[in-house]
């Protein structure tokens, strides 16, 4: 689904009371990409998980993992365990190919530059043993006489480790069309190693965390990066990761799939970066498949408007709610989404937590309206729920 809005129209109030409400009554299992910190809250409230990424927080996000997912066998029918490098590899190197244009988005990386890091990255994973075949993620454990006790899973290669293979190459390499491309890698990515005190290095290193399977509310919390770059690459390689760590565990057989949500705020951060539009687009795709939806947020439909690439992911959401809408953007929604007149007005007019649901070719005008308890973790508005609390103080003195 895609919820569009204005700022203060009660966006994070409507998400945090969908989420809540489905966790509890359906158990549904959320997992929020919060950009602004909004979430962490109902983590706390729903006994979830809260992890929170800045340049100063212990928690690490390795790049390089890889899960094995099950899919349908075409001739037998069968449900069988794979591991696709291949596919790994190339969100890998599309997000290092973020990395290495960094926020100026430089002209100077090339389909060459592309090459050599997806040569790299492939390296990485077959010098550390890892295959098509799903037991290659585990190293054997033997015991005198040669029995196998179990198994113990491998250490990933991690940015750091590719680091130096692009070094090693760089030394060797006797090509002078590569030297460029060597030389400029080595300089932007080292901002990403930890070897070199990099200021973005929580992406170097093993995971530090996992993604439970039954966690009613995982959030992730990206605030405290840099917004103009930093906060839209974490988005993008969190979103990768998610598909790793949380989608694909879940079965494609959707009477075995447990009922996931992945939730987007402030997507038009992602917008400006042609790897990330790919990836969520690829996302909206294929996620449903593993009976796991996706819910993306944002407060500026425009930015999605004048992004061709971006479009695919509101033609993939059959369900949209817009809530109280700028002027300036009412032509654009109206446009796209084919508003009538009245749908129009309405939405420039409504009150905060008032919306249009469309639904397919269903409409319906909504009201959000979270109960005394639920505002307890929903609204953000700190003021407001100052007053409350106290009104809520004073009615139980006075027996009210």
């Amino acid at each position: 689904m895609v919820i569009f809005a204005k700022s203060g129209a009660g966006k994070s109030v409507t998400m945090k009371t969908l989420i809540s409400r489905s966790a509890v009554l359906m158990g549904i299992q959320s997992l929020a990409l919060d950009a602004e910190g909004e979430y962490s809250i109902v983590a706390e409230s729903l006994g979830g998980i809260n992890v929170v990424l800045s340049p100063t927080s212990k928690t690490v996000i390795n790049i390089f993992d890889i899960e094995t997912e099950i899919i349908k066998d075409e001739i037998t029918g069968r449900d069988r365990l794979v591991l696709n490098v291949e596919n790994k590899v190339e969100d890998v190197t599309q997000a290092l190919l973020t990395m290495a244009r960094g926020s100026t988005r430089s002209q100077e990386v090339n389909e060459l530059t592309k090459q050599i890091i997806a040569e790299s990255v492939l390296e990485e994973y077959s010098a550390h043993g890892i295959t098509s075949d799903p037991n290659s993620l585990y190293a054997a454990s033997n015991q005198p006489g040669g029995n196998m006790l179990g198994k113990q899973r491998k250490k990933m290669p991690t940015i750091g480790s590719w680091y130096k293979r692009i070094e090693a190459k760089a030394k060797a390499n006797t090509n002078a069309d590569y030297n460029f491309h060597y030389s400029y890698l080595l300089k932007v990515m080292k901002q990403y190693i930890r070897e070199y005190d990099g200021q973005m290095a929580y992406f170097d290193g093993q995971s530090t965390f996992d993604l439970l399977d039954g966690t009613l509310f995982i959030n992730l919390d990206i605030s405290q990066l840099e917004e103009r770059f930093a906060r839209p690459l974490a988005q993008q390689i969190l979103l990768a990761w998610i598909w790793e760590k949380y989608v694909k565990k879940n079965s494609e057989d959707r009477t075995k799939a447990a009922k996931k949500r992945v939730l987007v705020d402030e997507a038009w951060m992602l917008l400006p970066y042609p790897e990330a539009v790919d990836f969520l687009n690829t996302m909206a795709r294929r996620a449903r498949k593993r009976n796991v939806s996706l819910a993306i947020i944002s407060q500026r439909f425009q930015d999605f408007y004048e992004k061709p690439e971006a479009q695919a992911v509101l033609t993939s959401s059959d369900t949209k709610l817009f809530l109280a809408q700028d002027k300036s953007e009412i032509a654009y929604l109206k446009e796209v989404f084919k508003l009538s007149e009245g749908e129009a007005n309405f939405l420039i007019t409504c009150f905060k937590g008032e919306g249009l649901l469309k639904v397919g070719a269903d409409s319906a005008i909504i009201q959000i309206q979270p109960t005394a308890k639920e505002f307890e973790f929903v609204e953000t508005n700190l003021n407001k729920l100052a007053q409350m609390k106290n009104r809520n103080i004073r009615q139980n003195y006075l027996g009210g």
